[in-house]
């Protein structure tokens, strides 16, 4: 470890990793070396697509005051009593449409899994076993706690807590900061953390989106009309209340863009997902493809800029629901361009974020 302490560090002969303090006693027991540790953190995902799998997730999720802010006396009793009644079912089978049957998991977990593995090699290249990197979930598994507990007993005094939304909302990046709150605040000997910020203007972020537009755009004979960045959306009054999350989208967008040298009309910002009766950011994913196709947008191209992996909101609702909704209104050509999920660009992008959140933690370059 790049740190003044460890010259204070006798080596335990018998257990590599382990070491006692030279200013401490014979009988005070081993202890760690000091690491810095890297967790990146999404969303989660259901262990099975089977009733009580998807159940078990979704009263999680849905239980989250970040992402259904109802009074829990209104909301409960609806949750609990009718939607967990109906909505695993057709969760799971919206899920089986895209599980990863080989690995036996969803593409969610298959995909930040590699994620975390291309990270740790190319940290462990610069920084050799000074750093260790894992993943974990908000919801499901593996979990926040179980994954910050097993990074502390491999040592790691330090921990970059890394939420894998580019845009910041309180029902994605807060409440996965919450979560890792939550566990420290059991624990008696705390690591130190950081959890860095939205990235959604981060340069090598709006870089590898553009490259990966460029990417699609080589492969295909016809040029899409327009290309519509689909984000994930959240409740109109999140944005009275200050939520900055629909700004960011806006600016990822433009700079996006800007980058590709495009006019205004070439590109276009709509929301998906809406869930329950109020309003939610517009224009709707689902009714604006449809609107472009009937004003003569007959081919267009669509990325989720605001999901760091690609998973049911991308696999099933954007490939399925709404191209369909598209082809429906006499579109012809749909063209999904992946999240950039395990791309190297992506990767590039996290190390270098990583690095700058992890400012004097780590040794030299």
């Amino acid at each position: 470890m790049y740190d003044a302490r460890m010259t204070e560090m006798l080596p335990d002969t018998d257990t590599p990793g382990l070491g006692r303090l030279a200013h401490a006693s014979a009988d005070h027991p081993p202890v760690r070396r000091a690491k810095t540790g890297v967790i990146l953190s999404n969303l989660g995902t259901p262990d099975a697509t089977d009733y009580w799998s998807m159940r078990r997730y979704l009263n999680e999720f849905l239980s989250d005051r970040r992402v259904i802010d109802y009074s829990p006396w209104l909301w409960q009793p609806l949750l609990q009593l009718i939607i967990l009644t109906k909505r695993p079912f057709s969760s799971g089978e919206a899920y089986r449409g895209i599980w990863n049957n080989e690995d036996n998991e969803s593409p969610l977990l298959t995909i930040t899994r590699n994620q975390a593995t291309k990270l740790r090699a190319a940290m462990e290249e610069k920084y050799g076993d000074d750093v260790v990197v894992d993943f974990c979930m908000r919801y499901g598994n593996p979990s926040t706690k179980s994954v910050i507990g097993n990074l502390k007993s491999q040592g790691c005094e330090r921990i970059v807590f890394f939420p894998l939304y580019p845009q910041y909302s309180a029902p994605t990046t807060a409440t996965a900061n919450d979560q890792a709150f939550r566990v420290l605040m059991k624990m008696n000997w705390q690591p130190s953390i950081r959890t860095v910020p939205a990235y959604y203007s981060e340069p090598l972020y709006i870089e590898a989106l553009a490259k990966s537009v460029e990417t699609a755009y080589a492969g295909l004979e016809t040029r899409p009309d327009i290309l519509v960045t689909s984000y994930h959306g959240v409740p109109q009054r999140y944005l009275m209340e200050g939520d900055p999350y629909h700004c960011q989208c806006q600016k990822t967008t433009r700079l996006l863009k800007e980058r590709l040298g495009w006019e205004d009309t070439e590109i276009k910002t709509t929301f998906q997902s809406k869930f329950g009766p109020e309003e939610w950011l517009q224009p709707y994913t689902v009714e604006e493809v449809a609107r472009l196709a009937e004003a003569g947008k007959k081919n267009i191209a669509i990325m989720a800029p605001a999901f760091s992996s690609d998973c049911v909101e991308t696999l099933e609702e954007i490939n399925e629901e709404i191209k369909e909704s598209f082809e429906e209104a006499g579109g012809e050509t749909f063209t999904y361009i992946p999240c950039l999920n395990d791309d190297d660009a992506h990767i590039d992008m996290m190390l270098s974020v990583v690095e700058r959140e992890a400012s004097g933690w780590l040794g030299p370059r």
